[in-house]
């Protein structure tokens, strides 16, 4: 039996972002975690793991959009230093 989310998405978004914007008035994120954690009711864990989640989101966001370098620009970088006369 799976059990519905007792957080709605709204809710997690939210956290995440407080996380975010008050990180720098505590020493650590895990203190940032855990004193919002408090104050929306969720243990620390979950919401360490909303920001995970958030930050593995933006990651594939993130290199999604770079452009992919094309195969010879690839093979000429890889084996630039791997010219050598050739013998007779």
């Amino acid at each position: 039996m799976k059990k519905s989310p007792k957080f709605s998405p709204e809710v997690r978004e939210r956290a995440v972002r407080m996380v975010q914007e008050h990180r720098a008035e505590y020493p650590s994120q895990w203190a940032a975690i855990e004193s919002i954690a408090e104050k929306i009711g969720c243990v620390p864990q979950t919401l360490h793991t909303w920001v995970r989640q958030h930050e593995a989101m933006l990651d594939n966001v993130t290199a999604s959009r770079q452009p992919k370098p094309s195969a010879s620009k690839t093979w000429s970088a890889r084996y630039v230093n791997c010219a050598r006369p050739m013998r007779s």
